[in-house]
Parts: structure tokens; C-alpha cells; sequence
């Protein structure tokens, strides 16, 4: 458990930022929360009794005061294009770790591309996209490997009952769309291609009770980023339900509703991994409710294993470069269901 000790959370007042807040009191860490309106701070502040911090990535003094005497900085305001460099940079400056929540493709590949190396020459830890989409899937991939060193190609597939998306996920699916312009990404052979062609509409078998559902193929998420980073899979493509996709997409689709006291929407989820190698098929499979709330266990439990040592390297790493996936998993228990398919020959 935390024992006390203060972590800053960058975007306390978010929808997500909210329940990181909640669940690091609950582990037994001290919030700090943080974030340019002080006015929006004070709700979650003074529900848990908390210091409020207030700061801006225009004034690197003001997140520096932000970090003080904390352990650890959770950035959980998007858009993370913004708000990535900045806190990583307030992070280096302070000497402790650093984590996120982005889903953005262009926000994660530019961690990777901008801080790896100095980072791991530092001996930092910076961890990005442990969130529903990015760490969950990643964790998932790397479980399903096992002892394979290499695959040809990893599938991720989600199946969400809807998807209301947050204030937050508008804003930054904007901000991507604004540096991608009119192409969608992909990723073949090894590398990054950009596509101007419409995203393809498959079928997707997933494990029971679902069983089969209409997808969107190459609907590129933050898995593609992270799972590449450190397993020799040349081809990785995610999926998603093609109902949740037009709930996203439709420009009245209201924000995520409370449906219980822990302030979790009725959504379900499914997130089914595949890797294949010379025909031999490995599968690994999570269930859970509502994908904003299930990120707070997911980085809270990333933030304990970076704090008291449970991880295999430093610098910039994807949740399944750093961390034991299967152990990380079952230790998410009760907030997910599990299944971790035999694995084949």
C-alpha cells in the first residue's frame, strides 16, 4: 500500500483524473491534485481532504511546485500533446516517475521517440499509456506471447456496449485528427504506413458470450504504439465493435452517466488479444465496466510495481516491457475477468 506517500495527479478534476484520485486514496497514497483551474480542483480536493496544487504547462515553475515533495506525477489531462512534454519535463527535473493515461498515437509515439534514450540514460521511468487503451492491450499481447520471442502478427479486438466518450477523449481525438489530417495510420511489416482509404468492416469471433460482432479493422489505437515498442510482432492491428465506433463518432452522444456509487457507467467491455506465429494461435481476453474508471487500477497498480521495485527496466516502456504481464493481470482482480487461453506449441 501507498503508506502515506504523496503523488501529484496532473488533471485531478478530469473524468478519468477522478478516479486515479480515488483509487490512489484508497491504496493508501496521498493525491496531490493539480492542474490549471483551481476552482475545478477543489471538488475532488476536498472530497478526500487534499492540498491543491494549482499549475499550467505554460509555467514550468508552477509544475515544478506541483511535483515537490511527491514520489511520483500521474498526467491524466489530455490533450496529451500538450501536456506530455511539459509534466515528462517537470518529472525529469524532479527525479521521480512519470505515468499517463494517453490514448493519442501521436502523443505516445512522440514519448517514445523524444525521451527513450534520454530517459534510460537518466535512469527514469516513464511509463506511458497504462490505460484502458495502451497498457491493458499491451499487458494482454505480452501475456498471450509467453515464451515466444517473436510473432508475425497481434490483433487486438475491443468490444464495447457503447461508448460515451468524455469531454476529454473529444478534445484529444480532435487534436489527433488536426496533426493526421486526412490519412489513418496502420502498422505493417515493421513500420508505419498512412492510409486515405476507408478503415475496413469485418467479423471478429470473440470468446463467448459474445461470439461473433461486426468490427472496424486498422481502427488504430495506443496498442500499436506500445506493443511494437518491445515485442518483434511486425504486424499489429486493433479492432473495435463497429456500434461503439458510431457512438464516438456521432456528435450528440452524451458523456459517460454514473450508474453506481463508485461513479461507473453502465458500460461492459471486452478486450480480446490474438498473437499468431507459423500458424499456432495464442489468445488472452479481459472483461470489465466502464474503460474510464478500470484506468485508474490499471496506473495505481503500475504506480505501486514502478515504487517498490517490481519492474525489468528504466527509461520509456510499455506496461508489458516493464512490468511481469501475467502477474500484473491477475493482480487487477476484482476490476477485471481473465482468461489467459492455453498456449499452444
Amino acid at each position: 500500500m501507498g503508506s502515506g506517500q504523496p503523488v501529484a495527479v496532473f488533471g485531478a478534476y478530469g473524468h478519468t483524473g477522478r478516479f486515479v484520485v480515488a483509487e490512489l486514496a484508497a491504496r493508501g497514497y496521498v493525491p496531490v491534485p493539480s492542474g490549471r483551474n483551481a476552482k475545478a480542483l477543489r471538488e475532488p480536493a476536498d472530497e478526500h481532504g487534499l492540498e491543491v496544487r494549482v499549475a499550467s504547462v505554460e509555467e514550468p515553475g508552477s509544475l515544478d511546485r506541483a511535483l515537490a515533495e511527491t514520489v511520483a506525477v500521474i498526467n491524466c489531462a489530455g490533450p496529451f500533446a500538450t501536456t506530455a512534454g511539459p509534466v515528462i519535463e517537470a518529472a525529469l527535473r524532479a527525479g521521480i516517475p512519470y505515468l499517463d493515461v494517453a490514448a493519442e498515437l501521436e502523443a505516445n509515439l512522440d514519448t517514445f521517440a523524444h525521451y527513450r534514450e534520454r530517459a534510460h540514460a537518466a535512469g527514469a521511468v516513464i511509463v506511458p499509456a497504462m490505460a484502458f487503451f495502451g497498457g491493458l492491450g499491451d499487458l494482454l499481447a505480452t501475456a498471450a506471447m509467453g515464451d515466444w520471442t517473436k510473432a508475425d502478427e497481434a490483433h487486438i479486438a475491443y468490444a464495447l456496449s457503447s461508448w460515451h466518450p468524455t469531454a476529454g477523449t473529444r478534445l484529444s481525438g480532435a487534436v489527433s485528427r488536426e496533426r493526421r489530417g486526412d490519412v489513418r495510420l496502420r502498422y505493417r511489416g515493421g513500420q508505419w504506413e498512412q492510409r486515405t482509404d476507408a478503415a475496413p468492416t469485418l467479423q471478429w469471433t470473440f470468446p463467448e458470450p459474445l461470439g461473433v460482432r461486426e468490427v472496424i479493422g486498422e481502427f488504430t489505437m495506443a496498442d500499436v504504439v506500445t506493443v511494437p515498442q518491445h515485442l518483434s510482432i511486425p504486424d499489429v492491428t486493433t479492432y473495435m465493435t463497429a456500434e461503439a465506433v458510431r457512438d464516438v463518432a456521432a456528435s450528440h452522444t452524451p458523456t459517460p452517466t454514473a450508474a453506481d456509487e463508485s461513479g461507473r457507467s453502465d458500460q461492459t467491455f471486452l478486450v480480446d488479444a490474438v498473437v499468431r506465429s507459423g500458424g499456432v494461435e495464442r489468445r488472452a481476453s479481459a472483461g470489465g465496466q466502464d474503460i474510464y474508471a478500470v484506468t485508474a487500477p490499471l496506473v495505481v497498480e503500475a504506480l505501486d510495481r514502478v515504487l517498490t521495485g517490481r519492474t525489468s527496466t528504466v527509461g520509456v516502456a510499455s506496461a508489458g516491457e516493464i512490468f511481469d504481464a501475467p502477474d500484473f493481470l491477475y493482480a487487477l482482480a476484482p476490476h477485471i475477468t481473465l482468461d489467459l487461453h492455453p498456449q499452444g506449441a
